[in-house]
């Protein structure tokens, strides 16, 4: 007997003699969907095709973490947004740049836009979901900053409206999306664009984006750190 089927009937108790519950039949997919072994052979094809542009896309990354990592030093901010599950992978993002990723640094400045609940829903209902990002940006963003958005459709309104914003007021617009072309992708100074077939695949991929974009900032506030270091040394007494 699985422990699944097992009863929590002990000797003596009082619902000791009470029949155990049936055993679970086995769920059926519905008709049209695969079940959890066929979903994760097909899932593991889409998330290699994603992984594999991810990794010829490093250089984005890389370039985007020495300049992240040169402009928060310099006393600049990163601003995230994204709904949804995209919204979970830009806090997850701010989380590592304001704590650590896998070593200690100084904490940077970073800020997830959807965070804020009474902003966010004083702002949607005021002025409505479009400006629910595009009026932080507003209040937070200032030329030199960073707005990295995130959206596995590319197509999310109120996204697009706080790259336009930003845009408008001279901040840098990156975008992590699905398949482009994509109206996120064409409106951004740069994107990365992962090229995987469902939105599990493409959020799976971002997150491991999200990571590699934070190494790459640690690798260079580290060689950054040393520069310093070696110059201090090097300096008369």
């Amino acid at each position: 007997m699985t422990e699944l089927t097992r009863t929590s009937a002990v000797v003596g108790a009082p619902h000791a003699l009470q029949p155990p519950h049936p055993a679970p039949r086995p769920a059926t997919p519905a008709p049209g969907r695969p079940g959890a072994r066929r979903w994760l052979a097909d899932h593991t094809t889409d998330l290699a095709a994603g992984l594999d542009g991810l990794l010829a896309a490093g250089e984005v990354l890389e370039a985007w973490g020495r300049d992240l990592a040169d402009r928060l030093l310099a006393g600049h901010r990163l601003l995230v947004a994204g709904n949804g599950g995209s919204a979970a992978e830009a806090q997850h993002l701010t989380a590592e740049l304001v704590g650590r990723f896998e070593g200690e640094r100084t904490p940077l400045s970073a800020i997830a836009l959807h965070a804020e609940t009474s902003s966010l829903t004083a702002v949607v209902n005021d002025y409505g979901i479009a400006e629910m990002y595009a009026r932080q940006v507003a209040a937070h963003g200032r030329p030199g900053d960073v707005l990295l958005a995130l959206s596995t459709s590319g197509s999310s309104g109120n996204v697009l409206a706080a790259v336009e914003r930003a845009r408008e007021l001279g901040i840098t617009t990156w975008a992590l999306t699905g398949r482009a072309p994509n109206p996120l992708a064409e409106a951004c100074d740069d994107v990365l664009a992962v090229p995987a077939r469902s939105t599990s695949a493409v959020q799976e991929v971002h997150l491991v984006a999200v990571h590699a974009l934070c190494a790459g900032i640690d690798a260079r506030v580290e060689q950054r750190r040393r520069v310093r270091a070696a110059r201090l040394e090097e300096a008369p007494a």
